[in-house]
């Protein structure tokens, strides 16, 4: 009977161990919320991102596909390298006849596509990895923490363009690359987060009251690691592009795709010319992005990572 009574209020504590943890999550995401508004630069920041979301999602209706695929800009032959503001282009066209601002917004189209399936593949790979290693532990965790420390060792850009070079000339390859590069980070994020988190009271009580190991990873482990990833996913959304942007800026995208390296790339020859336009509005439209995403990952760092609460 005294065996019977302990369990009963090993498991009463361990139900209020959850709740107290659960209502501390809700409070803390209505804080962030309400912290991330109270910054400028990160209100800056969503709505860059915003504009950017809206214009891809609205490209098939502000734009008139004369081509079967609206990724290859229509060419206006008639009108070779306009400057901004004539014969009907507003920002222009390149030397093949070729509307800026067509590629401009198809462009904002494809880095979304390029964003959200490498971050999104890398994100779920790099978390299942990283759990695995840190709820096992032992010599898996050992293996799976090398190959991450082999990743790590090349950088970035290196090691897509070693990627993309050896697959060929394509923007899935480029999506490929990019997400053999970018899973690394995720797993030893969900690592580092998930062996600190094991520590904690209620995942203790969750054990004495026989949890399964699941149980305890889906219920207590995993949603108190989410806040780094957040923020990781966040920057990787500018990062993907920017990178993505010079892999195609040096050739390795498809042929006329209107993507902003490329675009940079092909105004480049221009330049000497005068003709200016081509590749300032591509090379606008990557910093944007990159920078939208930067001051809202900032945002969101500041607001989730103890070391820099109160900064």
């Amino acid at each position: 009977m005294t065996t019977l009574n302990r369990s009963r209020e090993t498991s009463k504590r361990a139900a209020v161990a959850r709740e107290s943890a659960l209502s501390v999550k809700w409070a803390r995401r209505r804080e962030v919320a309400q912290e991330v508004f109270r910054n400028p630069l990160t209100v800056l920041g969503l709505i860059i991102i915003g504009l950017f979301f809206l214009m891809a999602l609205a490209a098939p209706l502000l734009t008139e596909a004369n081509t079967p695929d609206p990724y290859q800009s229509p060419r206006d032959w008639s009108n070779i390298s306009v400057p901004p503001g004539e014969a009907g282009h507003v920002l222009g066209t390149d030397a093949t006849g070729g509307d800026v601002l067509y590629g401009i917004i198809w462009g904002s189209r494809l880095s979304l596509q390029l964003s959200l399936t490498v971050v999104g593949f890398t994100l779920v790979f790099g978390t299942i990895v990283g759990s695995i290693a840190a709820m096992r532990g032992g010599r898996l965790d050992n293996l799976l923490m090398r190959v991450v420390d082999v990743f790590l060792s090349i950088p970035e850009l290196i090691f897509a363009l070693a990627i993309a070079a050896v697959l060929g000339p394509s923007f899935r390859n480029i999506i490929l690359a990019l997400a053999a590069v970018f899973w690394v980070k995720y797993a030893r994020i969900v690592r580092g987060e998930i062996i600190r988190i094991k520590q904690a009271e209620y995942v203790a009580a969750a054990k004495v009251t026989g949890d399964s190991t699941w149980n305890i990873y889906r219920k207590d482990v995993l949603p108190n690691a989410v806040s780094p990833l957040v923020v990781q996913a966040t920057l990787d959304m500018g990062n993907v592009v920017l990178i993505g942007a010079t892999l195609s800026f040096i050739g390795l995208a498809q042929a006329g795709l209107t993507e902003w390296g490329a675009m940079v790339s092909a105004g480049q020859s221009g330049l000497l010319a005068g003709e200016w336009w081509l590749s300032t509005f591509a090379g606008l439209a990557i910093v944007l992005w990159a920078l939208a995403f930067n001051l809202v990952g900032d945002g969101l760092r500041d607001v989730l990572d103890p070391k820099t609460e109160g900064r």
